[in-house]
């Protein structure tokens, strides 16, 4: 696997004005050696071949030296490659010169097989060249995935993750195109984890880890999966989070109306553990303050009439009694 290794470049202004300066000297040997030859015969001027030679050679060394000049923006980096061999990766930044001989590349730009892409390959809507690696955060904001839960049940899915080459020399040399293999390792990350949760709790299960209910730990999940997976492409991991968690349209109504039925169930039994308090407390406070002498019977009636009260769901109008219980 490879490695990345700085390598120090040299600043361009330095070689800046020795490249004019053969440009200079090259134009000027090469119009004097045309001019100060002798004549032939027939009055003809005669070049000096060794100034010309000289002049030309000069042209062509400037030539040479001026494919060494590039440029880095903050946050870019250049791989240095000589004849097939990696160098190593400068991330100085501005104007500088390196040996011409240096590959520049072909211009390459990775596919985003339903993944939309930010702060990609390109540089104000330019294409970088292969060897230019940008290093800023990019971010992939995934599609809706339809896979089945831990349970079976069929989910829609879908997670944004915010990555930055650590890595030039893997990114670059150990996998093809960095961008489309962080692309399907990251989908392909977000199936598995998918199916290695729960969409919600079961019954008795409260305590269990599901997508919908532990947002932050499935996203911790979601980031150290991914980051394992595209490792080997020199790639970091900033952050993983879910943006997109629902039941498939087929079963969503059967699950909603599953929920609302927990949810029922859940308010009732609060309703009639706060009911069963109350009754306690007026019992207590009636034998408490010797308001009134209820024998069981009575007690019966009234934990009976209370209860009715306090847990039903219309109002109640009461009805006065104005004889005895049992009349």
């Amino acid at each position: 696997m490879t490695s990345e290794r700085q390598a120090r470049v040299l600043s361009g202004w330095l070689i800046l004005p020795l490249t004019i300066a053969l440009y200079v000297a090259g134009v000027w040997i090469t119009i004097v050696a045309s001019t100060a030859g002798g004549r032939d015969a027939s009055g003809k001027a005669q070049p000096l071949l060794w100034m010309l030679a000289l002049g030309l050679s000069l042209l062509a060394l400037a030539i040479l030296s001026s494919a060494g000049f590039f440029t880095l923006q903050p946050n870019e980096a250049r791989l240095l490659i000589l004849f097939g061999s990696y160098k190593g990766t400068t991330r100085q930044v501005g104007f500088l010169w390196g040996n011409p001989f240096y590959a520049n590349g072909p211009a390459g730009q990775g596919k985003s097989f339903g993944w939309r892409r930010s702060g990609g390959g390109t540089q104000d809507g330019r294409r970088l060249p292969r060897y230019k690696v940008s290093l800023r955060a990019r971010t992939l904001n995934g599609d809706k995935l339809k896979v089945n839960d831990r349970a079976g049940n069929p989910v829609e899915i879908a997670a944004v993750v915010v990555w930055h080459v650590a890595d030039t020399a893997r990114a670059v040399f150990d996998v093809d195109d960095f961008e489309a293999y962080v692309t399907m390792q990251s989908e392909t990350a977000l199936r598995h984890l998918a199916t290695a949760y729960a969409y919600d709790h079961g019954e008795g299960t409260e305590t269990e880890i599901t997508l919908r209910g532990n947002v932050d730990e499935v996203s911790q999940a979601l980031k150290e999966e991914i980051q394992e997976r595209v490792t080997r492409a020199g790639v970091q991991v900033d952050e993983a989070r879910l943006t997109h968690l629902a039941y498939s349209p087929e079963i969503a109504q059967a699950m909603l109306r599953r929920q609302q039925a927990e949810a029922i169930i859940a308010a009732r039994q609060k309703i009639v553990e706060g009911a069963v308090g109350m009754v306690d407390r007026a019992l207590y406070l009636l034998s408490e303050k010797k308001l009134v002498e209820l024998d069981e019977e009575r007690k019966a009636t009234m934990v009976s009439n209370l209860m009715v009260v306090l847990c039903g769901e219309s109002q109640v109008n009461p009805i006065i009694n104005t004889g005895t219980l049992y009349q």
